[in-house]
């Protein structure tokens, strides 16, 4: 058991005091071998290797075969997009130097975690030692979405706000159907497996950062985490970097639909942020989110669901009426087309199939790994090589 001994500060300090609304993407991304398409542990490879003038950051992630790269915080969506899709070329660019391909997906299709070696940093190998089996079955690819906010008070009040809209971020962006070679039956196979982590999901609700900071602060002082950083949820106030970081969806394997999504979240932080500078009270609400969340994980953004007493019936339309009410805060004034061109994306129907029936179509069509995994969209998305 690591030692977990640490100086709580009596107050929790933040950095919610810069430039609002700024946005910062983050993909984490696999690596694969070139020609079998299996994950490679060449993390260090891909590091060793990066040119020095970044667009933004290139990391290691708890496993080997994983790397994360990390926009800057960007004034908009089109410098964020412009950011990511140019960390994704470098990273492409080199692993095709190194024999190594780059993926994107929520869950690799056929990957065993038993064959996966855990990053060597002291971060990792804490984790890996507190957590065991459960660390090391983490083989699992996700989107981050960072938000600037300008207050405290208000980074809380949206945080609060976007419990409600979880579920259907995460149904709108499932993308891991299979797990371990095998179809799951689940839209987004990452869910269940990140759920095996301690503190994840749908965060409390806070209320006030007063709130937020006395439960952060007790928990370093019983030694349950170092640092808020360990708190998992599904969206968290980060206060080193002043932003809300909305953490529910899988990761995308078209970098046009990852920038969507990081516009509808930077849409839904404008809209709450809004209704808190009115003085609209923040609402708690019953607490449902963790059934609509195994919905949506499980049905993606359609649900899915048994018969239904009319109780049930009335919150399933109550939730069928969510995509409607974030389309229309995705919407600026003047706009009756239904939001900028990066947040409709998020509710545009596929010309082709969804990115997890897709995948799940691809793993019917024949043996062995590659039609699974090999999508060959030129120009806007990660391919295999």
């Amino acid at each position: 058991m690591p030692d977990l001994t640490v100086i709580v500060p009596t107050v929790l300090e933040h950095n919610f005091s810069g430039t609002p609304f700024t946005l910062g993407i983050e993909e984490e991304l696999m690596i694969c071998d070139a020609e079998t398409l299996e994950l490679s542990q060449s993390i260090e490879v891909i590091l060793g290797d990066l040119p020095e003038d970044l667009p933004g950051e290139v990391k290691p992630e708890l496993m080997q075969s994983v790397l994360e790269v990390a926009t800057r915080p960007c004034p908009d969506v089109a410098a964020a997009g412009e950011e990511l899709r140019a960390l994704r070329r470098i990273v492409r660019e080199v692993a095709s130097r190194n024999g190594l391909a780059i993926g994107a997906a929520g869950t690799h299709p056929a990957a065993l975690y038993e064959d996966q070696l855990i990053v060597d940093r002291p971060r990792y190998r804490e984790l890996a030692a507190e957590l065991s089996w459960i660390a090391e079955q983490e083989l699992i690819f996700g989107t981050h979405v960072h938000v600037g906010i300008d207050d405290a008070e208000k980074a809380i009040y949206v945080a609060d706000g976007m419990r409600g809209y979880l579920p259907l971020l995460l149904g709108m962006s499932s993308n891991s159907p299979l797990w371990r070679g095998k179809t799951t039956g689940m839209m987004s196979s990452r869910t269940p497996v990140f759920r095996a982590f301690p503190r994840v999901g749908i965060p409390p609700y806070y209320g006030t950062w007063a709130i937020y900071s006395h439960r952060v602060e007790q928990m370093m002082r019983g030694g349950a985490i170092p640092d808020y950083t360990y708190l998992w949820w599904d969206v968290r106030p980060h206060p080193n970097l002043g932003t809300v970081e909305l953490r529910v969806f899988d990761q995308q394997t078209r970098v046009e639909h990852t920038i969507g999504f990081a516009a509808l979240g930077q849409a839904l932080a404008h809209r709450l942020a809004a209704d808190y500078d009115e003085g609209v009270p923040s609402i708690a609400g019953r607490h449902r989110g963790e059934a609509d969340r195994l919905r949506s994980r499980a049905g993606g953004a359609r649900g899915k669901d048994g018969p239904r007493s009319d109780r049930r019936a009335e919150r399933a339309r109550a939730g069928a009426r969510l995509p409607g009410r974030a389309r229309h805060f995705a919407r600026p004034r003047g706009d009756r087309d239904g939001g900028p061109p990066p947040a409709r994306l998020a509710f545009r129907p596929r010309r082709d199939r969804r990115p997890d029936e897709r995948d799940r179509r691809g793993h019917r069509s024949g043996p062995g790994l590659k039609p699974a995994v090999h999508e060959p969209v030129p120009g806007h998305q990660l391919r295999f090589s």
